[in-house]
């Protein structure tokens, strides 16, 4: 049984699905025991619930007397699409054929495909965060990100795993997807890559040397083993203090945030809850059975933002709520449900909601988030849609992306003049400027690779001017 659970564990979290289906670790056999007894009493006693003798009158009527004849098992899938459909809840899906397949492609080793958590919102398909150094972060997309096609063929409608099909492919080809932003609409063609499994990097502030720098990516299989050997490395080179850097981790095993968590906190200090829908919530505390015994006590600041989800905001609420450590940024995403996968004799699968869980004060982030201590975001430019790169623009045209363009020659120096959308001599004059910095023959159009250029240079920028770390830099000082 245990081993059972284990491959439960691995198999559930995709980086490209909801990570936090790792919570059933802990509540699956529970749930297993509960559904067995359900079916043994429901074939022992021949009783259903009251109003299935309507959905069974349904069924009958349409396999009997539709025009045409229908698959009895495309009927019962319709059935059981419906009555999750109504529980309107993203994370609650049955899944069949090769939906249900592959669900453990992620977690435990390489994959190819772009690098981002998405999830079910609004009968689309939404970021919940791209991975760090995946072509997806590279490609500038963002979490909240809503995926309107791929390729040109419409989310609408899409389960998580028809669209994490099409997405992924192999290490080198392109695929292309339309981005709603806000308000506004825009293409982007991503090359897949293999998507990198090394969750922890690390190194030393290089302007204040006591300080080590540790960023989380993901919470996986070899995320507490790669946790425990940066910290000795980051010591042994002289950090004294931590900024600890959860920014865009779309979260993952739920055992390994409780093992990290587990590293920083005193034990018997509560990690997370988690309550089902009737009796008293689980707690989940620090101990040495969690992290072996190895402790983390050096003063430490996390930094987050709205990619940090799930099992990210598990182990920030923890050391926040319990380690009383501060929290730098924006608000995280806000997942704070619970899910359970059922397999079926026939392949397919069934994936429920079963519990909330809650962080060390009882708080339910679920859509909220965690609101930082300290709210640090970065410069308004950082936000800007990316803008494809295939067409040309000079004086006189008029377009969203020219908008966009001239804000982005604000951010990079350059005075375009009023970010309206109309190509002005001044805007022409500003994009001169800028490719002759650039090293760009000096047309003053707006062609593809200036647009290119301009976007590399604009996300260094952005990484030059992370707004947030130095102020948890700035506040260690103190």
């Amino acid at each position: 049984m245990a081993q059972k659970k284990r491959k439960r564990q691995v198999r559930l979290p995709i980086f490209i699905s909801s990570v936090v289906l790792a919570f059933v670790v802990g509540v699956f056999g529970t749930v297993i025991l509960l559904t067995a007894h359900f079916n043994a009493q429901t074939a022992a006693t021949g009783s259903y619930p009251a109003g299935f003798e309507k959905l069974n009158a349904v069924y009958q009527t349409i396999d009997q007397n539709y025009y045409k004849k229908v698959s009895k098992k495309k009927l019962m899938n319709g059935a059981i699409n419906g009555m999750i459909s109504s529980l309107g809840d993203p994370y609650s899906e049955y899944l069949t054929g090769s939906d249900a397949g592959d669900l453990n492609n992620t977690i435990s080793g390489n994959f190819e495909g772009i690098g981002a958590e998405v999830q079910k919102a609004g009968g689309r398909i939404q970021i919940i965060s791209p991975i760090a150094g995946s072509p997806a972060k590279k490609a500038g997309l963002r979490a909240n990100d809503v995926i309107m096609s791929i390729n040109g063929d419409s989310t609408s409608g899409l389960t998580v795993n028809q669209a994490v099909a099409k997405i992924r492919g192999k290490k080198g080809t392109d695929v292309k997807l339309t981005i709603k932003r806000g308000d506004h609409n825009f293409n982007v063609t991503v090359k897949r890559d293999v998507i990198p499994v090394k969750t922890v990097n690390a190194h030393i502030v290089k302007k204040q040397p006591t300080v080590g720098y540790i960023q989380i990516t993901t919470f996986s299989n070899p995320t507490f083993k790669e946790m425990k050997t940066a910290v000795k490395k980051l010591r042994s080179e002289g950090a004294k203090s931590f900024i600890v850097d959860v920014r865009g981790n779309p979260g993952g095993l739920m055992d390994q945030a409780l093992k990290i968590s587990s590293m920083f906190l005193k034990n018997g200090q509560t990690i997370m809850k988690v309550q089902p829908r009737t009796g008293q919530p689980e707690v989940y505390k620090a101990s040495k059975k969690q992290d072996g015994g190895f402790k983390i006590t050096e003063p430490t600041t996390v930094l987050i933002d709205d990619g940090s989800a799930s099992a990210a905001e598990i182990f920030s609420a923890a050391l926040n709520q319990s380690a009383h450590d501060p929290l730098v940024g924006t608000k995280s995403f806000g997942k704070g449900t619970v899910q359970n996968v059922t397999n079926f004799k026939d392949k397919s699968e069934f994936k429920i909601t079963i519990a909330k869980w809650l962080t060390p004060n009882g708080d339910w982030i679920n859509k909220k988030g965690l609101t930082p201590t300290t709210k640090a975001d970065y410069p308004s430019y950082a936000y800007l849609p990316v803008v494809n790169g295939k067409k040309t623009y000079q004086q006189g045209d008029v377009n969203t992306n020219i908008k966009t363009l001239q804000k982005a020659l604000t951010a990079l120096g350059q005075n375009p003049g009023e970010a309206n959308g109309y190509f002005s001599p001044q805007t022409e004059q500003a994009v001169k400027a800028y490719q002759a910095t650039a090293k760009l023959p000096q047309t003053g159009k707006l062609d593809p690779a200036t647009i290119d250029k301009m976007q590399v240079a604009l996300t260094q920028k952005i990484s030059q001017n992370d707004v947030p770390l130095e102020k948890a830099l700035a506040q260690m000082k103190k």
